[in-house]
């Protein structure tokens, strides 16, 4: 039997859900990316899975058809990572041209955040709001915490060092540095560091091997750290009998 519920919106990876699942959860990875529902089973006695669901997560018609769906069941976490390609600071230089063709461009930006913590705390849970050093400062609130990848590197398995996913792009054990901002509430827990060892003083020239503006692009950049998912999961889960591994349904 799933132990609970746990959503995630903006997520196209799904990897900030799999420590969840893995433990028997059932996940929801909402996205506009995502083509119709398709379900991943992790486990065949913990019965944990995540739901890959398209949502267009700008219209606040789709925040309010996650809440009724949800209402009443057994939601125990959420997170969130809200475009940031509007917001983030590196981007600053883009801004003035983007105000001039929308003067509102960065209030629609930043109300996308708002809605998916008004969910959460309207469905009653612990949850974070990700994004990189941003407007989301200034035009919302102060983050609650900030964190590098790289510092949460040694929750990763030896055996798991490389991405599954991008590992010519993805250094191992998230072995690279990118200042990332977390929004929190509902009694969210921050985890305890565990750095694992990173060359090059914690730096990586991943980067450079990631160019240009593609959407995949953007999905490995904003990819979320398995380090800091597994992290979170431990923190802010309730305690399991037994991690389940080695099977995908």
């Amino acid at each position: 039997m799933a132990k609970g519920i746990v959503i995630s919106l903006y997520d196209f990876t799904g990897e900030a859900l799999k420590p969840w699942a893995l433990a028997g959860y059932t996940c929801y990875a909402f996205d506009i990316q995502h083509d119709g529902w398709k379900v991943e089973g992790f486990g065949k006695n913990c019965g944990g899975s995540i739901h890959y669901r398209n949502a267009d997560l700008y219209d606040f018609n789709t925040h309010k058809d996650i809440f009724m769906e949800f209402n009443g069941c057994k939601v125990v976490f959420g997170m969130a990572f809200p475009v940031c390609t509007d917001m983030a600071v590196s981007g600053a230089a883009h801004f003035k041209r983007k105000a001039e063709l929308d003067p509102a461009f960065q209030t629609k930006a930043v109300v996308q955040a708002v809605l998916c913590a008004d969910l959460f705390e309207d469905l009653g849970v612990p949850y974070f709001i990700e994004n990189p050093v941003s407007v989301l400062a200034t035009m919302w609130r102060k983050p609650d915490y900030y964190f590098h990848p790289w510092q949460y590197g040694g929750y990763i398995p030896d055996d798991e060092a490389y991405h599954p996913r991008w590992p010519e792009y993805i250094a191992p054990y998230d072995g690279y540095p990118k200042k990332t901002c977390l929004w929190t509430g509902g009694g969210f827990k921050m985890p305890s560091q565990r750095h694992a060892y990173i060359p090059h003083g914690g730096y990586s020239k991943q980067h450079l091997k990631l160019g240009g503006k593609s959407q995949r692009t953007k999905d490995i950049r904003s990819a979320t750290p398995r380090g800091f998912a597994t992290a979170v999961y431990e923190f802010n889960s309730q305690p399991v009998e037994e991690m389940c591994y080695g099977y995908r349904g």
